[in-house]
């Protein structure tokens, strides 16, 4: 008789990683449904300031985040240009925020109609027991979550 002894780690770390994977199925085709007409994101001060992987994962993910807030908000197809500077994340172990979260910040910019206005957006990060074993994927997942907030400011217009 054989037995298959799964250890909790092991567990926590397979229902996470099913869990990211039905999260991001679900974001790629919303992104693909939203049309990304004029929308223009340029990392370049951010590869400069914090570089990669952060830098991939904005140019990644923040285009198709504007276009879907754009439509969303009846503005589908409204040409924006975006640049971003800074991607600051707090602390991984927590912080003073609420309930022992630590802020983080995206900060660029936002042209739209030929006017440039700064714009900064913040979430706060709660820590979990797993993320210093998977410390890449919990900042990649910090930084789907500006890009969403960055997002959803550019779609109110700030």
């Amino acid at each position: 008789m054989s037995a298959f002894h799964v250890t909790r780690r092991a567990a926590l770390a397979a229902s996470l990683a099913w869990a990211a994977s039905a999260a991001m199925l679900t974001r790629s085709a919303a992104a693909r449904l939203a049309p990304a007409g004029g929308v223009r994101v340029d990392v370049g001060p951010l590869l400069e300031n914090s570089g990669e992987p952060t830098a991939g994962w904005v140019a990644r993910e923040l285009p198709g985040a504007i276009a879907s807030a754009l439509a969303a908000s009846g503005q589908g197809g409204t040409p924006v240009s975006v640049r971003i500077d800074y991607v600051i994340l707090g602390p991984n172990s927590g912080g003073v925020g609420p309930s022992g979260s630590s802020q983080d910040q995206m900060i660029g910019t936002v042209t739209r109609g030929g006017v440039e206005q700064p714009l900064r957006a913040s979430t706060f990060y709660y820590p979990n027991a797993s993320d210093p074993a998977m410390i890449e994927q919990a900042n990649y997942f910090r930084v789907v979550q500006l890009c969403q907030a960055f997002a959803d400011w550019v779609a109110k217009g700030y």
